[in-house]
């Protein structure tokens, strides 16, 4: 017996150094930490506070009422957040998916089968309905479970939520890059009409200065040649009109596509209100904080998370598998015997164990190529965080120049007017001609045009900078929550 038992233990060992091995197979992927992206310096001139992270409905504070009513219209309205609905929706499908097939499965079968058995058939085994027609009449419960010895199986359930809520967040983010294109959308509707405004007292000016040069030619006061020029002018001043018209239906349409309606109701939008966007402090712990106030960083954590499961679940398939069935029901043969009897009953039991030797690579190569899926979610990641780190340094700087230059220009915009008014009050009281005062009106316009352009355009890179800082995402569970569920219950955790 002992020898046996030697016998046995070495069949078993060799058989285990025969078998599939993860041998020399593993990631290498290294998620980057907020201490190796580097930003002191690029920020030391920024205001750093604690509470600068953006509000979830961070458009308020802009100051116009139909901004916000856009907003909530285009979230209530807009299809194009269907699709990302639906993929959050499949992925929780998905996740449910690989939920139930941890647990056993029970199926129910009945049905009768009539056949006429030959001699050669059943001649030896069922004499009694040899060369007669019989029915065959059968009913059962049929049991399986493919017992999780490894926690295989579990992984890839929390692999497919980790996916399931990366989608869920990837949905949110839908909804915060819709609000930041309806305000940079907004912005550009009251660009179009300051620059509409400006355009038509250009044209007013430029008609009035090409009327006086046609009366100073007419008393013989000035060249001829010079009407050609004036009148260049103010067909110029009547083409930026016509280009700020065109740019207010332009913004307008914008809108209406994302709201999702179609271009009437961007006609109904009026004149958007003086916005305040202000200059944005920034939070201390930008780097570190950026991991949770991010969904794009979020859903990449989630994804690797995700991915570093998958890799455990796929080499449990090279460990010993346990599976069991087994089937209890009724059997009976022949036209007068009852299915519904003692007699008639049947049941088998089949544990059965397997565990892969040789398989020509196949599960190695699976191997590699989630190993592979995990190191591209970490390089995803990665690539991710720095992107995001620069991207808010860059928008910090292109908001530090605007400030500079609208403190300028606002300066210039004041000399201008001041010198607008002092020649206007000399040509009331006739010690200046009208045309002087139009030129420097020109100078006027020109300081009020560049003005505008600045403004929008801190507009749209403090608009920008708060969609870098999350728009107003905030990962509330903590990334920790990734591999932390246990049981179907924590599904609702994370």
């Amino acid at each position: 017996m002992r020898v046996i038992k030697t016998v046995l233990l070495g069949v078993m060992a060799s058989s285990l150094a025969a078998c599939v091995s993860t041998r020399g197979l593993h990631p290498s992927g290294q998620l980057t930490t907020p201490e190796q992206v580097k930003a002191e310096h690029s920020l030391e001139e920024v205001k750093l506070t604690p509470a600068a992270w953006p509000t979830t409905d961070w458009w308020v504070a802009l100051g116009d009422p139909q901004l916000t009513a856009l907003i909530n219209e285009a979230l209530r309205d807009n299809p194009g957040l269907a699709e990302a609905d639906a993929l959050a929706r499949q992925a929780q499908a998905e996740a449910a998916r690989y939920d139930a097939e941890r647990g056993p499965s029970l199926t129910a079968s009945g049905g009768m089968t009539g056949a006429r058995l030959s001699e050669k058939e059943a001649g030896l085994v069922l004499p009694q309905v040899t060369g007669t027609f019989a029915w065959v009449k059968q009913a059962g419960l049929n049991f399986s479970w493919d017992i999780d010895v490894w926690g295989g199986r579990r992984d890839a359930w929390q692999a497919a939520v980790g996916r399931d809520r990366a989608a869920e967040i990837d949905r949110r983010a839908a909804r915060i890059a819709l609000s930041v294109n309806i305000t940079r959308a907004y912005l550009q509707l009251a660009q179009a009409f300051a620059y509409k405004d400006i355009a038509e007292a250009d044209l007013v000016r430029s008609n009035r200065v090409r009327d006086l040069t046609r009366t100073y030619i007419e008393g013989g006061l000035g060249d001829p040649q010079s009407i050609h020029q004036v009148s260049t002018e103010a067909g110029q001043a009547e083409q930026e009109v016509a280009e700020a018209d065109e740019a207010i239906d332009a913004a307008r349409t914008a809108l209406s596509v994302l709201l999702g309606k179609g271009p009437d109701r961007g006609l109904e939008i009026a004149r958007p209100l003086p916005l305040r966007p202000g200059a944005l402090e920034v939070p201390n712990d930008l780097a570190a904080g950026l991991l949770g106030r991010r969904p794009d960083l979020v859903a990449a954590r989630w994804r690797v998370e995700a991915a570093a499961l998958d890799v455990k679940s796929y080499k449990t398939q090279f460990l010993p598998n346990i599976s069991l069935t087994a089937m209890a029901g009724l059997f009976a043969l022949g036209d007068n015997v009852n299915l519904f009897q003692l007699p008639a009953r049947t049941y088998n039991v089949a544990p059965a164990i397997s565990l892969p030797i040789f398989d020509a690579g196949s599960l190695r190569a699976g191997l590699r190529s989630s190993d592979a899926a995990y190191d591209q979610a970490v390089a995803q990641y990665n690539q991710t965080l720095i992107k995001a780190v620069n991207q808010v340094s860059d928008l910090l700087s292109s908001l530090r120049s605007d400030q500079i230059q609208i403190r300028v220009q606002r300066q210039v915009v004041v000399n201008a007017q001041r010198s607008w008014d002092d020649a206007m009050t000399r040509y009331k009281v006739g010690l200046a001609p009208e045309m002087d005062t139009l030129i420097i009106r020109q100078q006027l316009l020109n300081a009020e045009r560049t003005m505008a352009a600045l403004v929008r355009q801190q507009g749209d890179v403090s608009v920008r900078l708060i969609d870098a800082l999350g728009g107003g995402f905030h990962d509330e569970e903590g990334l920790a929550a990734a591999t932390a569920a246990s049981s179907p219950k924590d599904r609702a955790k994370l």
